[in-house]
């Protein structure tokens, strides 16, 4: 869903690295919001995640992918962890 700049979808909260186990945690975008924020460029995005504010920035994901990185304070705000799925609202800041 989006509306307005802002797009709404569930993701499964991952590491941005799977083979090291550990470090930056991100959420893929899914492919059809993608050009809704404004396409596959690093940006600041500010938003909700489960339900909690949090801002982070979108990434180029190898292959074709796009993704947001979250931090581990709007991880813990959101009560969320590494294999989540999560409600992610987010927009460009």
């Amino acid at each position: 869903m989006s509306d307005g700049g802002t797009v709404t979808f569930r993701g499964k909260v991952r590491y941005w690295d799977p083979a090291k186990g550990g470090g930056l945690a991100v959420v893929d975008v899914p492919d059809q919001l993608v050009e809704r924020l404004g396409g596959r460029k690093q940006y600041r995005l500010t938003g909700t995640l489960g339900g909690a504010p949090f801002s982070g920035s979108g990434m180029l994901v190898a292959g074709g992918g796009y993704c947001v990185g979250v931090s581990k304070a709007a991880l813990e705000s959101a009560k969320a962890e590494i294999g989540d799925e999560v409600e992610v609202s987010i927009a460009r800041a």
